[in-house]
């Protein structure tokens, strides 16, 4: 669907909060034995892409609902710590040896074993096309007793961080059995997922034998409402205990102890098309750059709920303003005449009025703007196959590792496949590529802030701001993660009192 000017619609809005009413089961929680106060309700803002398959996105949520894991996890500095590898060295140039951790079942009584890693981890590595947290790298995995080993085609001394990512989850051999991969009841985690409603609605209940420890909450029941004001309407009904994404437009309307603020590192980003079209012009790029003012997006859209961008990595990487920025800005053009599309989706309900003031601003500019609007499911493939001049993404900058360099080589590599902007820059891919095989530390953070420069050269990511990320809970909810890096929702810990 095409729109001149986007605007939210209160009947849609209204329809799906009554939609939602009932969603969940009505009256009093019920106690177990325990003592906990009953099965969570979450809301989650967007519903499955590919059947919850840990190989794409959905991985996210499995992560979220604790029923997925992975070898390694990351602490609060994103540093690598034990999960179901206890631990791991480096043996060669190519090579990581893995000991797996002893003890853990898998949610169809089947044992988690180093054989059972690296058929997960060869599962990724073979698929088409493959996780993104694996481009650009060559792997394969065996084992021998409880030692699993890791080679790479060169050298990665990210990979520990990079098997902290949901979407190298290991699942049981169950899960591969069939044309996808079904995470239904073959996971490792704090709660066993045991039925998934299409798009709508998931449930998991406690696994009584997690290697972890008993979760104190008895289940989660979960319903998947793109709608944000549906979703913070379930909060102030209290249809819902865990509210994803709250829109910063219904903030207000939630008691103070019902929200938490979490910055994160996410940023929104203009992503312009440098394969076909307008933007194919370094010129019109540099025109596009000079016309947006992201500081009227952060106080009219965000009110001032967002900082103003100065680099595709924001404040939740501290050590980004040691970026150098911009070294050789091209000189903006004149774009009078030139028609361009702008997409982006409703999901994240401040994007379409994001689009709606690039549009105004970018008219004022020259150029002659449509925008087109989805929700996500229905325009991601569209956006990956360049057929958008320009899209407005909200973009996790550490999501997939930990590393911002997953992120740059996903976004701009020539072979990233979530390379919105279609660019192919020799410059931008020999940067990623130092950054990418740079050992971690103050090296490779420095490498890391010469490809951001490179990208922000070629123009082909506008950065506007940097989101701080809303989350709802209700009162009576204990111990939900507020996690920056959108791995973790409800814990082993997470119940209600």
């Amino acid at each position: 669907m095409r729109i001149p000017e986007p605007s939210p619609s209160l009947a849609v809005a209204a329809a799906a909060a009554l939609l939602l009413t009932g969603c969940f089961a009505a009256g009093p929680a019920t106690d177990d034995a325990s003592g906990d106060g009953g099965r969570l309700r979450v809301v989650m803002m967007q519903p499955p892409r590919s059947g919850l398959s840990p190989l794409s996105d959905d991985a996210f949520k499995l992560s979220r609902w604790s029923t997925a894991e992975t070898l390694v996890t990351l602490d609060a500095d994103g540093d690598p710590q034990p999960a179901l590898a206890e631990k791991w060295e480096r043996s060669g140039e190519r090579t990581w040896s893995f000991t797996v951790r002893d003890g853990v079942t898998f949610h169809d009584g089947t044992a988690f074993t180093a054989e059972a890693a690296a058929r997960s981890l060869t599962e990724a590595a073979e698929a088409a096309p493959k996780p993104r947290i694996l481009d650009g790298v060559e792997l394969t995995a065996k084992a021998d007793g409880d030692i699993l080993t890791v080679t790479t085609g060169e050298g990665d001394p990210l990979l520990p961080h990079r098997l902290s990512s949901p979407q190298l989850s290991i699942l049981s051999a169950k899960a591969y059995e069939g044309r996808s991969v079904n995470p239904v009841g073959t996971g490792t985690g704090a709660f066993v997922l045991r039925k998934v409603n299409g798009t709508s609605s998931a449930a998991l209940d406690r696994n009584e034998d997690y290697w972890g420890g008993r979760a104190k909450a008895p289940g989660i029941d979960v319903r998947f409402v793109p709608d944000g004001t549906a979703r913070a309407a379930a909060l102030r009904s209290g249809e819902a205990d865990i509210v994803e994404s709250v829109p910063v437009s219904q903030a207000s309307l939630l008691e103070e102890d019902q929200i938490t603020e979490v910055p994160m590192p996410r940023t929104n980003t203009l992503y312009l098309n440098t394969e076909r079209g307008a933007f194919t012009d370094p010129a019109l790029r540099a025109a596009a750059r000079e016309a947006i003012d992201a500081e009227a997006l952060v106080d009219g859209v965000y009110e001032g709920r967002a900082d103003v961008a100065e680099g595709l990595l924001g404040p939740a990487v501290p050590w980004a303003d040691q970026r150098q920025g911009r070294t050789r800005p091209a000189e903006a053009g004149d774009p009078r005449g030139r028609r361009i599309t702008i997409g982006t989706f409703t999901d994240r309900a401040e994007l379409p009025e994001v689009a709606a003031t690039l549009q105004q601003q970018l008219r004022k500019a020259g150029f002659t703007v449509e925008l087109e609007i989805r929700e996500y499911t229905n325009i991601e493939s569209d956006a990956l196959a360049g057929k958008f001049d320009a899209f407005v993404l909200s973009r996790a900058t550490v999501l997939d590792s930990g590393d911002p360099a997953a992120y740059l080589y996903s976004d701009f590599g020539s072979e990233g496949t979530f390379n919105l902007s279609q660019l192919a820059d020799p410059v931008v891919d020999k940067a990623l590529h130092k950054a990418n095989t740079t050992a971690p530390g103050a090296a490779r953070r420095a490498a890391v802030l010469e490809a951001e420069t490179a990208v922000l050269n070629s123009d082909a990511a506008i950065p506007m701001l940097h989101e701080r990320v809303i989350q709802g809970d209700a009162v009576d909810v204990v111990g939900s993660a507020k996690d920056p890096r959108e791995r973790l929702l409800v814990t082993a810990d997470t119940h209600r009192r």
